[in-house]
């Protein structure tokens, strides 16, 4: 969450420097809404992340809760399954259009396109990392 908290206060900056640029200097900085495209995918995806390991997503608790024990852990079980199965896909996805995307350049930031990408990568290794994480500590603990 660190990274995207910084990433929110560099939006705040570059924000704060279009408003100073535009209405001060009369000269509007056009990369800063490239800039700030890029970091909200960023912030978007890493907080995805977290909130899979600290299990704060959207859920219906209340069939699962009110269900014995074994189907309970037998739901916890497929959800974790399905957030791993996800993220997967996701890395791949991620992966393959950070190849897809090397020989692209963003025009007003002078980066390659693969820099769009790559948060998707990252969110969908750390979402299946969690869960796995999860699966185990829940299974295996003593």
């Amino acid at each position: 969450m660190l990274v995207a908290g910084i990433a929110l206060v560099v939006i705040i900056a570059t924000f704060g420097w279009l408003v100073w640029g535009r209405y001060v200097l009369n000269d509007t900085p056009t990369w800063v809404e490239q800039l700030s495209l890029l970091l909200i995918i960023y912030i978007t995806c890493l907080g995805a992340a977290v909130g899979v390991r600290r299990h704060t997503h959207l859920s219906i608790d209340f069939v699962r809760e009110g269900m014995p024990a074994v189907p309970r852990a037998i739901m916890r079980f497929l959800s974790d399954v399905v957030v791993i199965a996800f993220g997967i896909l996701m890395g791949w996805q991620g992966y393959e259009l950070m190849l897809t995307n090397a020989d692209r350049v963003l025009p007003m930031l002078g980066v390659t396109a693969t820099w769009r990408a790559v948060p998707l990568f990252i969110c969908g290794v750390l979402m299946v990392a969690f869960a796995a994480f999860d699966v185990v500590e829940r299974n295996f603990k003593r």
